[in-house]
This record gives C-alpha cells, structure tokens and sequence, in this order.
C-alpha cells in the first residue's frame, strides 16, 4: 500500500465523517431553550454546585480496566498466527503475560481493585 492510497485513505475519512456532520446540521430540526442548556441527573433538579471530587479509586479501576482491554488487541493477533510462529512466540506472550500479571498483583496490594 503505498503513500497515494494512504492519502486517499485519510481524504475518504475526513470527508465521510465531515459528510456525516455536515447533514445532520442540515437535516436534524433544532429548537433552543433554557431546559436544553442545563445539566440532567435523573430528573432532580440540581442544588449547589454539580463540581464535586470523585474518589480516585474509580480512575484506578477504570485504568486497569483499560490496561486488561487493550491486553486482548495484541492477544488476538498472536492467536491467530500461534501455530506458524512456533515456540518463540510462545515464549514471548508468557513474558507478556507475566508482565502484566505482576502489575495486576502489585495493583491488589495496594488496593486499587477494591470497590469504594
């Protein structure tokens, strides 16, 4: 695949999803007032100040999470090919294992998968 069809490729994109934009603005009907404007949470109107800290073990949860999700995307591959690869491979993904394994145990240690 050389470079024309890489640029082609991103031109075909931008205009696709610009495309998309571009029609809802012209085609979706609109209507402004002050309900749209203000924040919902479940039909309660809202007291004081919705600026409020969250818990820092909820991003932690929500990272480990997404460190495991993203494990799978280079697992898949490796899955595939597993069998013309051979034993290097195999080697390979253990130490990819064992990697993230020991981050999962040093996560549990310091109580990052405990729910609040």
């Amino acid at each position: 695949m050389g470079s024309t069809a890489l640029i082609l490729l991103i031109i075909c994109g931008i205009a696709f999803s610009g495309g998309g934009i571009l029609i809802s603005k012209l085609l979706a009907k609109t209507s402004k007032n002050a309900q749209k404007g203000e924040p919902y949470e479940c039909g309660i109107p809202t007291s004081g100040s919705s600026w409020i800290q969250f818990n820092v073990g909820y991003y932690l949860f929500a990272l480990i999470f997404l460190i495991f999700d993203v494990e799978l995307v280079f697992m898949y591959p490796w899955a595939v090919v597993v069998k013309e690869t051979g034993l290097v491979a195999l080697v390979e993904i253990l130490i990819f294992m064992f990697i993230l394994f020991m981050g999962l145990l040093y996560a549990w240690k310091k109580g990052a998968l405990k729910w609040m």
